[in-house]
């Protein structure tokens, strides 16, 4: 009688599944956690075979064969693997889970009963990078970078003038900035409000910006190059001081100053005076060869 029950059970939910069609799950994680994907419950029955199937060409697929204990892994990554034993409950894990892995995922159960179906769509939510910015024309600028989907921007107080640019790029996440005014207005800060599944931020910015630092930086440059010019130009005066020390102690010692001077030396040539001119005229002067010639 038992057995019978058994028989009518299986039968009504194998019958429920084939008029609702297989069972569908969405599964939302965010970038770097874990995903756990769930398979049909049928744990009252022993299974025979449990298959995991990513919708795409020639994608991961992972099985296990009760009877044989036999495990079966096709273009799979090492992310992915077993949540708990296959036996008792198939799921899968994939962690850490990335943009990669997002996609439509499908478990197949077999045992006596028949084949159950469960199919999951994950999608993977990728928190954005917020900043807050201003200009020296009191512009403020809210920008949530590289999230998935796109983050939701909005200002304290509200702002009717506001403008907002959103960039897509190729791997699904978005960049989106709001842009807006406050030239006119007297208050102390803005405040940007980023909502996101993954995140929410707020962030405040004091006003008036902060002035640009171009004049602090012409200021700071003008007072180090002072600084040097007058280094440099006390260590040219040193060295002319001593330049002219040492030339004033060589005039006193000529012969000291031509050898430690680096310029060449011009030597100005005596005069004769009359005295060595006579000198020269009898140099050769020979008493013995005016004899001879009488």
């Amino acid at each position: 009688m038992a057995q019978t029950w058994a028989v009518l059970a299986a039968f009504l939910f194998l019958l429920i599944n084939l008029i609702e069609g297989p069972a569908y799950k969405a599964v939302n994680v965010e970038a770097g956690h874990e995903a756990v994907l769930s398979c049909p419950d049928v744990s009252k029955m022993p299974l025979l075979l449990v298959t995991w199937k990513m919708k795409c060409s020639a994608c991961c697929l992972l099985a296990y064969r009760s009877d044989r204990k036999e495990t079966k892994k096709l273009n799979c990554s090492e992310r992915m693997m077993w949540k708990y034993s296959p036996d008792n409950n198939p799921a899968l894990r994939i962690y850490p889970v990335n943009l990669g892995d997002e996609g439509n995922y499908s478990c197949e159960i077999v045992n006596d009963s028949g084949n159950f179906l469960l199919f999951s769509s994950l999608t993977v939510i990728v928190p954005p990078t917020v900043t807050l910015t201003c200009d020296k024309n009191r512009v403020a600028a809210c920008q949530a970078s590289a999230g998935k989907p796109a983050a939701d921007i909005s200002w304290i107080p509200a702002s009717n003038q506001s403008t907002e640019e959103e960039v897509r790029h190729p791997n699904g996440t978005v960049t989106r900035v709001s842009y807006v005014g406050w030239v006119n207005s007297t208050l102390p800060s803005v405040t940007c409000l980023v909502t996101h599944p993954a995140t929410n931020q707020t962030l405040s910015l004091d006003l008036p910006c902060n002035a640009p630092r171009l004049p602090y930086l012409l200021i700071e440059g003008l007072a180090s190059f002072a600084a040097v010019s007058g280094v440099i130009l006390c260590l040219i005066l040193g060295y002319r001081a001593f330049r002219l020390r040492k030339l004033t102690r060589g005039s006193a010692a000529p012969s000291q100053l031509r050898t430690s001077s680096p310029y060449p030396q011009v030597t100005k040539q005596k005069q004769p005076t009359s005295l060595s001119y006579q000198e020269s005229i009898y140099q050769n002067y020979n008493p013995k060869s005016i004899y001879m010639n009488y």
